[in-house]
Order: C-alpha cells, then sequence, then structure tokens
C-alpha cells in the first residue's frame, strides 16, 4: 500500500473525527497538507511530523508513546500550547463520539499503517521503570540529582528571582511569580512565628531562597540539608554573596541523619520524594530534632485517598509517567493520612490550609516562563528535557486546576500537655 493512499486515509479520518467532535483545531500532515484545507493562518494546528507517529500510536495507544513523540517533536502545535489543547477539548461527550464515529473508516485507515515502520528517535526508551523509594539514602541522592541537577542555569529560566520551585502564594490571584514567592517565603516564616535567634531546621532547602530570607529578615540561625549538589554550590555561594554564612549552614545530608534540636523545621515540597513505606522513617526524625513546644511546618503535594490504602497505592497512567520521567522514586500521601502520621508521632495539629489553586497558578507561571525563554533553555539543557519540563510544569497546572492532585500546608507543633503556646486567632498571620 503507498504512502499516499495512507495519507489521504488518514486526511479523511481527521475531516470525518473533526467535524463529529466539534473541534475547533487543525491539523498540519507530514507532507505539509492540512485539514482542513482552508486552514486559517494564524489557527491553533496540531502538527504530525511523519507517518510512523500513526503506526507508533496503534501499536501502544497509550501516554508514554504519546510523551515520547511529543519530546521528540514528532508531534507538536503551532499557533498555541498545551493549555490552548485543553481548552479546545471535543465538547461532544464520550458516549456521543463512539455513537457517532464510522467504526468502518476508523479501522480500514489504521489497518493501513498496521505494517508501517514506527520511525524514531525514541528519546525515552532508556528510562528505567519507575519504582517506590526504599529509604536507602544512595538511592535518594540519585533521584534527587536526577531531578534537581539538571542545571542551575536551566531552573534560573523560569524560576522567580529567588529561585524558589514549590508553590507560591497567591495573596491576589493576579500577582505575579515574584510577588507570589515573597509572600510564600513571608507566610511560611510568620507560620512557624520565627524569632531572633532560634535555631530553624530546613529539610531539602532547595536554592537556599526560604534558609536566607529567615536568617535575614527574622534573625534565626538556619541549618539547610539536602541531596543535590547542585543546590549546595548554588546556596552556599548565595548565603557567601549575601553576607548570611555565620547564620545559615547548608549541608549535603539525607534527612534521617540530622543531629541536634531545632526551636522550629520546615519541610516545604519534600515530603513528595521520601515514599510512603519510609513516612515513620520522616516523622520520627522529626520527632527526634524538634525541641519540645518546637513548630512544624509540613508542605507537601498529595492526591485525592481512596476507598482504601491498596487502592490508593496504584497509580493512574499519568501519575506514574511523572514519577518515572520527572520524579523517580516520588509518591504522595493523601491529607487524612498526614495528619493521621504526624498525630501517630507524637504532633498536635493547628492549622490544615489548602493551596490547590495557588499551585495551579504558579505551575502556569512556570510554564510560560520556560515556553519564553525554549531556544535558550533548549541551548542550556537540549530540546528533550526542555519539552519534557514543559509537559510537566503544564500538566501540573492542569491537574491542580481539575482538582486531581492538591497541596496542603499543615501546622503542627510537637505535644506536650498545656497549652500549645500559639496565639489565640490567626490574625497575627495578615498583620
Amino acid at each position: 500500500m503507498s504512502s499516499t493512499s495512507r495519507l489521504n486515509s488518514f486526511r479523511k479520518l481527521l475531516t470525518h473525527a473533526r467535524q463529529i467532535l466539534e473541534l475547533d483545531i487543525g491539523f498540519r500532515l507530514w507532507d505539509g497538507s492540512t485539514v482542513p484545507e482552508d486552514l486559517a493562518p494564524g489557527a491553533f494546528t496540531i502538527r504530525f511530523a511523519d507517518e510512523g507517529l500513526v503506526a507508533a500510536l496503534l501499536r501502544a495507544p497509550n501516554p508514554e508513546t504519546l510523551l515520547n513523540l511529543w519530546v521528540a517533536r514528532r508531534i507538536d502545535f503551532e499557533n498555541g500550547d498545551m493549555f490552548e489543547m485543553v481548552a479546545r477539548r471535543p465538547k461532544v461527550r464520550t458516549r456521543e463520539i463512539r455513537k457517532q464515529l464510522s467504526k468502518f473508516q476508523v479501522l480500514n485507515t489504521l489497518r493501513k499503517f498496521l505494517f508501517v515502520d514506527k520511525g524514531g528517535p525514541w528519546p525515552l526508551s532508556d528510562q528505567p521503570d519507575e519504582k517506590p523509594s526504599d529509604g536507602n539514602a544512595e538511592e535518594n541522592q540519585k533521584n534527587i540529582a536526577y531531578h534537581y541537577d539538571v542545571s542551575n542555569a536551566f531552573y534560573q529560566l523560569f524560576l522567580d528571582e529567588q529561585m524558589v520551585y514549590t508553590c507560591g502564594y497567591c495573596t491576589d490571584w493576579d500577582n505575579d511569580i515574584q510577588q507570589l514567592q515573597r509572600d510564600k517565603l513571608e507566610m511560611i516564616c510568620r507560620k512557624l512565628r520565627l524569632k531572633s535567634g532560634e535555631k530553624m531546621l530546613d529539610i531539602g532547602f532547595g536554592w537556599g531562597s526560604l534558609a536566607l530570607y529567615a536568617a535575614a529578615n527574622y534573625g534565626v540561625h538556619v541549618t539547610g540539608v539536602t541531596l543535590s549538589e547542585r543546590q549546595l554550590e548554588f546556596a552556599t555561594q548565595k548565603a557567601e554573596t549575601l553576607g548570611l554564612s555565620d547564620q545559615v549552614n547548608f549541608m549535603l545530608l539525607d534527612y534521617a541523619k540530622v543531629e541536634g534540636e531545632f526551636d522550629k523545621i520546615s519541610s516545604i515540597g519534600m515530603h513528595e520524594a521520601i515514599g510512603i513505606d519510609n513516612y515513620p522513617t520522616y516523622y520520627s526524625t522529626i520527632q527526634r530534632v524538634l525541641k519540645p513546644g518546637g513548630i512544624y511546618l509540613h508542605h507537601a503535594i498529595t492526591r485525592p485517598a481512596k476507598k482504601d490504602a491498596r487502592t490508593f497505592r496504584k497509580k493512574n497512567k499519568e501519575f506514574a509517567l511523572l514519577t518515572k520521567f520527572i520524579f523517580p522514586g516520588g509518591e504522595l500521601d493523601h491529607i487524612g493520612n498526614t495528619v493521621m502520621m504526624l498525630e501517630q508521632h507524637g504532633f498536635e495539629v493547628h492549622d490544615v490550609e489548602n493551596w490547590r489553586e495557588h499551585y495551579q497558578r504558579t505551575c502556569r507561571h512556570w510554564h510560560d516562563r520556560l515556553l519564553a525563554n525554549y531556544d535558550a533553555a533548549v541551548a542550556e539543557v537540549g530540546e528533550v528535557k526542555t519539552r519534557l519540563w514543559l509537559v510537566y510544569l503544564g500538566g501540573c497546572s492542569i491537574a491542580f486546576e481539575r482538582n486531581t492532585v492538591r497541596i496542603y500546608q499543615t501546622v503542627t507543633t510537637k505535644l506536650r500537655r498545656g497549652p500549645a503556646g500559639l496565639p489565640p486567632t490567626r490574625a497575627d498571620l495578615y498583620r
């Protein structure tokens, strides 16, 4: 069967599907032709680079195949991005699609691609299958390095000036990324009720933004631990530049090996890398190093709870892709289990705040900033990594918007008899 015959058949199928699905989307095929033929200049368009991608999707119609095709630019967008794609998704219900779509035309078209070579490249094919963290310090460091040691310069292309790589805080939904992150750092310090001279532990300090902010603005002495060598280098140099080296001590150390006692402890976006089976070790560590009456702020992404623990541990295909290609070893808790684990390990929970919509906006800012710096990102880390991070950031924003993932800040104190020592209201947080 000739390639021309396959092309014409696929073009007719797209025309039929576009009509049934009521799609306001154009398509550009590998010969340069378009569906519809009179596609307007500037119209949002999905581009198919070669016929092999049709064969690949036919043989393995799953998100991993689609992701490979995307990062290799064999499928791409013109005049828009993934948010545009989502906004133009089919208006027709799946049930109606099944009734109206010509099964004969679908099968007749796809059979023509059965023996077509799926082509290439397949940039993600060598990535090992994802697996939960086993708690081993060496394995933890390898997983962290995979994500965070990509390139400091790469992250500077889309993060804010202070290099904060966790959910921002919207005092106004329209604030820019700089304001979101300044307000987030300030809110964390207020929730911790930091006082000059206190000892603070920041677990998974990122590029040092919170530790340096707390030291500079609240006069605390901060110990920060990480497993990322690139982040350690960056944060240490920044502390020297800001003249805060005497107040901040950054260390390359697994959280479970931390020693000493601290008045306040923060864990901002680090819990996701621990692994569910290792939660007892984690919370026992916090309990061990937090002083009596001390405050612990737990900031972590969660998934909605399921009917039982076994069902909860099963990952859907999209989340499995995230942990395989973006966050190896990563797992998410649900807020009910987080609160239970905290209480079981000797903490009193005082405040639980949902920041889901704040993270939706934060991730959108990151996506748009990376897209705006696309060429510089490609020059720094290559096109595959850049496109992988774009779909990850955009996908996370969409997931938070759709409420399939959430994020909570939970304020706790080390359990003790009598008063907890906190103010009677939240008013001090919003002074």
